[in-house]
């Protein structure tokens, strides 16, 4: 089993930059893939980013160039840097593991509004 906790979701600026973090109750290099998610009201939930245990990763194209998936090792933690944050932004986002299953955190509320 994975426990997945994510945090660092706010209120943000147009423009403005927010760093998501997801925090796994094991090592995320055990972790074959980890990613996130988000999903906007009325909407169906989406990729964002995701990192595989060997380092590659994949961008929505909505956000290619705006955003950066990374992990430490030391801290068991998978970060989301998001920069030139749009209104269009605005979501819950959250983290999953892939290790045998499927495993999803509680989300995380990003809003960006002036």
């Amino acid at each position: 089993q994975v426990q997945l906790v994510e945090s660092g979701g706010g209120l943000v600026q147009p423009g403005g930059s927010l760093r998501l973090s997801c925090a796994a109750s094991r090592s995320i290099f055990s972790i074959s893939m980890m990613g996130w998610y988000r999903q906007a009201p009325g909407k169906l939930r989406e990729l964002v980013a995701r990192i595989s245990s060997g380092g590659i990763t994949t961008y929505a194209d909505s956000v290619k160039g705006r955003v950066t998936i990374s992990r430490d090792g030391v801290r068991n933690t998978m970060y989301l840097q998001m920069n030139s944050l749009k209104p269009e932004d605005t979501a819950v986002y959250y983290c999953n593991a892939l290790y045998g299953d499927l495993y999803w955190g509680q989300g995380t509320q990003v809003t960006v509004s002036s």
